[in-house]
C-alpha cells in the first residue's frame, strides 16, 4: 500500500522509549525515496497526458501527489525527531554520547551533533562577553553593611 513504509518509520520512533535511540533505518528511507521517485515519474507522465487533453488521469495525479506529500512529511518528521532526541541526549549526557547511542547514529547526525555543540559553545561565550552578562571573575563583591 502507498506510504506504508514511511509510516513504519514514525511508528518505530514512537515505540522506542524516551532516552533511547533506534538505529537509523537507512533501508526503509531508501525504499520510501524510491517509491517517491516512482510516484513523481508517474505523475509527470500523467500530467503531460492531461496537458494534451486526457483529463481521465487527473484523479490519479491528485492521489499520487497526496501520497508524495505524506511520504515527505513522514520522512521529515522522522529526521526531525531523531535530531531533537540527539540534542536532548547531548544535554543529558554531555558532549560525548554513550557508545550504545553513538552506534545508532548515521554520519550526518554526527556532523549535526558537532555543529550543534560548537554553536552552543559559541553562544555561551558570546553571552559572557563584556557588556553581555556577568563575568564572574571580574565581579567586585563587597559585603553588605
Amino acid at each position: 500500500m502507498l506510504a506504508d513504509k514511511a509510516l513504519e518509520l514514525i511508528r518505530e520512533l514512537d515505540r522506542t522509549k524516551s532516552g533511547q535511540m533506534p538505529p537509523f533505518n537507512e533501508d526503509v528511507i531508501r525504499h520510501v525515496l524510491e517509491e517517491m521517485n516512482a510516484l513523481f515519474e508517474q505523475n509527470q507522465n500523467d500530467a503531460n497526458a492531461t496537458a494534451a487533453g486526457d483529463f481521465e488521469k487527473f484523479n490519479g495525479i491528485q492521489l499520487r501527489h497526496a501520497t508524495l506529500q505524506r511520504n515527505k512529511r513522514c520522512l521529515l518528521a522522522y529526521l526531525y525527531n531523531r535530531i531533537m532526541r540527539i540534542r536532548g541526549m547531548r544535554w543529558e549526557f554531555g558532549s560525548i554520547l554513550p557508545a550504545n547511542i553513538r552506534s545508532t547514529m548515521c554520519e550526518p547526525e554526527f556532523d549535526h551533533l558537532n555543529r550543534y555543540h560548537k554553536m552552543q559553545l559559541h553562544s555561551y561565550h558570546q553571552f559572557f562577553r563584556v557588556g553581555h552578562g556577568a563575568r564572574l571573575v571580574e565581579l567586585e563583591l563587597k559585603p553588605s553593611k
